[in-house]
């Protein structure tokens, strides 16, 4: 292999291993490699690929500013689409950075020229038209598979990573046990609830947040409803949370139009003591969520038991005004005291049409989500991850971002069952 050629292929390399080294914990490797990445490699591919400083009077020191100039710009672009429709991740911008890259330095197929016919053997028969070169072929071919490999990482980031697994088509059954956790360990159940019974178990649950007062509701996101315990249910095996467009007066002295229900494994009041923390361990619920979905935000979370407020704050399935993609957020408190977050959102699926099953994974060193038992997102950055005690919120509030229409004057989030394992 010639140095020219070993130059031009190197950035494709770097970009690779830069997306190989998400799935390393955080540190000086995957800091480094993901620098390089993001500010040297795209450019590079770039610049070797319009043959440049080649054609100028400059010396190839001289390419390192266009270089960094054309990744952050490279960068920019690919960001910005995958944040306008909340898919952005590190993986997946590093993918598609990585194909990007590969796509500049692989060769452009061409043709061969044609023989000379001077010298061409009548045996050989009259000349035919260039033919492709079979190295050009295999670059195309390459390329190909890199462009198919990057558009199934992006829509999903772990794609390239996880173990195939198959999502249960309509969820499992709210009769069926829980099962325990695919991922290896000496696993052991701490917290169930099948809802078998007619009415709510208040030994686990509490019908408000710690802040329980005759009712509560969450005024930080300026929400419609007042929740109260008349608006939990238990019945056919499912935990039923209601809404509805009914006028209620709070505790707080202001007037709530919609009354919902929540369920939460804290305290009846301020003072009083939570039924049941967690600090890590595997959380999963099978939920069915309103198909009504304009106006309501289900979700199922943890949040601090200790503080009784966010951040830190896990949101293992929230749905924002859509049944048809969760989105999976993990909050935290930056260095300066703002609330910093990272998310991801899956979808599109017909999570209002049965049960599907939410989880997260919650250890010391990560946090990961999945779907009906597929991994779909995964936070490993130190300053993320959250070691205090929390709480199980299972909550249906309404008017968060948009009010319900009109003619939606009741929605529904059904639990079929929440259970709680640690290692």
């Amino acid at each position: 292999m010639t140095a020219d050629r070993s130059l031009r292929i190197a950035p494709a390399l770097l970009a690779w291993a830069a997306v190989a080294a998400t799935a390393l914990p955080a540190g000086p490797v995957r800091v480094g490699t993901t620098a390089v990445a993001l500010l040297v490699v795209p450019g590079t591919a770039l610049v070797l690929r319009c043959r440049w400083p080649a054609r100028s009077r400059h010396t190839p020191a001289a390419a390192v500013v266009p270089a960094i100039a054309c990744s952050a710009s490279l960068a920019a672009v690919t960001a910005a689409p995958l944040l306008l429709t909340h898919t952005f991740t590190a993986r997946r911008a590093l993918l598609v950075l990585a194909v990007l890259t590969t796509l500049l330095v692989l060769p452009y197929p061409s043709r061969r020229p044609p023989p000379d016919p001077a010298t061409r053997s009548t045996r050989e028969g009259p000349p035919s038209p260039g033919r492709l070169d079979r190295s050009a072929l295999r670059a195309g071919a390459l390329a190909a598979a890199c462009v198919l490999a990057g558009a199934t990482a992006c829509s999903d980031p772990i794609a390239l990573t996880s173990p195939a697994s198959q999502a249960q088509a309509a969820g499992p059954s709210t009769q069926e046990a829980t099962a325990p956790p695919t991922p290896p360990g000496p696993w052991r159940p701490v917290f169930h609830d099948d809802f078998t019974g007619s009415r709510l178990n208040t030994a686990d649950w509490a019908t408000c947040y710690d802040w329980n007062d005759h009712g509560c509701t969450n005024a930080g996101n300026h929400e419609l409803q007042w929740y109260l315990p008349g608006q939990v249910s238990v019945a056919d095996g499912d935990l039923t949370l209601t809404a509805d467009r009914r006028t209620t007066k709070g505790t707080d002295g202001k007037t709530y139009p919609w009354t919902s229900g929540m369920v939460s494994t804290g305290r009846d009041h301020w003072d009083g003591a939570p039924r049941h923390t967690f600090t890590y361990g595997w959380f999963a619920a099978a939920l069915k969520v309103p198909a009504a979905a304009e106006g309501m935000f289900p979700a199922f979370w943890l949040i601090p038991a200790d503080t009784r407020g966010t951040p830190p704050e896990i949101d293992i399935a929230e749905f924002i005004n859509t049944s048809a993609r969760v989105d999976s957020n993990l909050h935290w408190r930056a260095a300066d005291g703002s609330d910093t977050h990272i998310g991801n959102r899956y979808g599109p699926a017909d999570f209002a049409g049965g049960y599907h099953v939410f989880a997260v994974d919650w250890q010391p060193d990560s946090v990961t989500w999945y779907v009906d038992g597929v991994q779909r997102f995964q936070v490993t950055e130190p300053a993320a991850i959250p070691h205090v005690p929390m709480e199980l919120v299972l909550n249906l509030a309404v008017g968060f971002q948009t009010a319900p229409p009109p003619g939606t004057d009741s929605a529904a989030l059904k639990v079929g069952w929440v259970a709680v394992w640690q290692r």
